[in-house]
């Protein structure tokens, strides 16, 4: 992948536009080429700009700029889902680690939809067990949680996101942990509305200082996934 990330057209964001409108397999394919050349080249190299970058920030990413590695399909798969329209309208990027409980790990995402586009990390579909770890560990050492987000109080970028629980699961958690702590899933997201009809270069800029920027909460969410608690008998 030879090709530097340019951004995405105006071209590009028509395309999502009218796919919306006509989500049909006869208009897609009248419109394939423009789905290759104004969504999925320009996914491709965004990828291939970040790959460095996430390279160094876990060696065990999967950075290849292709489909079902990096980059999300456009086939929508319908066999359990309400919906039924057979293509995607919004079109993603991740960077996670390639194995088989990868939904437990953290990852790095980046979102482009008909009117915004948003980035982010966090766990895809943790599961109640790992959510658990993840509260033990900021109980037993509240000090080095709060030492990988010291990031998060200077910035204005991320938000905190996952569904909460209605109540609190545990009252005498210090204030400035009850917003982490009280997660049923956990990610921080970035969200922009597209400006104009087109999103600029600057965009992978954009991107690496983000990514970069909670790379230390990734870290601490890699350790928590990597832990197995004892069972009862200390094991």
């Amino acid at each position: 992948m030879n090709e530097k990330f340019d951004g995405f057209s105006s071209l590009s964001i028509h395309f999502i536009s009218e796919l919306r409108d006509n989500n049909r397999k006869d208009w897609f394919e009248l419109h394939k080429p423009e789905y290759q050349n104004h969504i999925l080249k320009p996914l491709q190299a965004l990828v291939a700009g970040l790959g460095p970058l996430m390279l160094s920030i876990d060696a065990d990413f999967e950075v290849a700029p292709a489909i079902n590695k990096t980059i999300s399909r456009i086939y929508r798969d319908t066999r359990f889902s309400k919906e039924k329209s057979p293509y995607k309208t919004s079109h993603w990027i991740t960077f996670k680690r390639p194995r088989a409980e990868w939904k437990d790990y953290p990852a790095y995402f980046f979102e482009i939809s008909p009117t915004s586009y948003r980035y982010g990390m966090g766990f895809y579909s943790a599961s109640r067990e790992n959510m658990d770890r993840f509260r033990k560990s900021i109980e037993s050492n509240p000090a080095k949680f709060l030492s990988s987000t010291s990031f998060f109080p200077k910035q204005k970028i991320f938000t905190i996101a996952g569904e909460e629980y209605k109540r609190p699961l545990k009252a005498d958690i210090a204030r400035e942990l009850q917003d982490w702590y009280n997660r049923k899933n956990l990610y921080l997201v970035s969200n922009r509305q597209i400006e104009g009809n087109c999103i600029k270069k600057e965009l992978l800029s954009e991107l690496i200082h983000g990514f970069e920027t909670i790379a230390p909460l990734y870290q601490y969410l890699c350790k928590v996934a990597a832990y197995k608690m004892p069972n009862k008998r200390g094991h």
